[in-house]
């Protein structure tokens, strides 16, 4: 599930669509994900339109009430994607503007998973938990329930002893201003 639904206001156009080596970074980060698993669900809110351009390979839900938060994405995303896979074992959460990511992230998540036997696995980065994020089955209940401005982070810290992690130290590289995007694109 690729959160996209937010209006980058900080960034004053939609990140989804920033063009990083030739790709815009939601198709950079729905092509990676691909490469895992064709059940790939795009939530998105203030480009719905755009978004659905953009991508033809992927199922597109907009979350009409996307201005509450990333917790209404996560149930609107979810409850899509049992919808459409009821026997869904885990479910990886992730966003459009960490340009680095890349399959191989989605493929550390699900081993250390099977390794660990834990129901979350986290990527670390800048000495923080984060996205992407696996979660098992058994937490689906809890994102389903997740108060609107309520995130991954929360069951993340919340599930502590049943959560492992992988190292995503270039997940810290992430679009959230201008400055952000022109240090990535080296003032291009």
């Amino acid at each position: 599930m690729i959160l996209a639904a937010g209006s980058s206001s900080r960034l004053g156009q939609p990140k989804q669509f920033l063009q990083f080596n030739g790709k815009t970074l939601l198709f950079h980060t729905a092509e990676q994900a691909l490469k895992i698993t064709d059940h790939v669900i795009v939530v998105s809110g203030a480009e719905p339109i755009g978004i659905e351009k953009q991508l033809n390979s992927v199922v597109n839900i907009n979350n009409e009430n996307w201005e509450k938060g990333m917790g209404s994405s996560l149930r609107k995303g979810l409850k899509e994607m049992l919808l459409l896979h009821p026997g869904l074992d885990n479910c990886i959460v992730t966003v459009c503007d960490q340009p680095f990511i890349d399959s191989s992230v989605f493929q550390s998540l699900i081993d250390q998973q099977e390794a660990s036997g834990k129901g979350i696995v986290a990527s670390v980065y800048a000495a923080t938990s984060g996205v992407p994020v696996l979660f098992t089955s058994g937490y689906f209940g809890d994102l389903l329930s997740l108060p609107d401005t309520g995130g991954a982070k929360m069951l993340i810290s919340t599930y502590q002893h049943d959560a492992a992690e992988i190292p995503f130290e270039k997940g810290a590289i992430d679009i959230d201003t201008m400055e952000d995007y022109q240090k990535l694109t080296g003032g291009l």
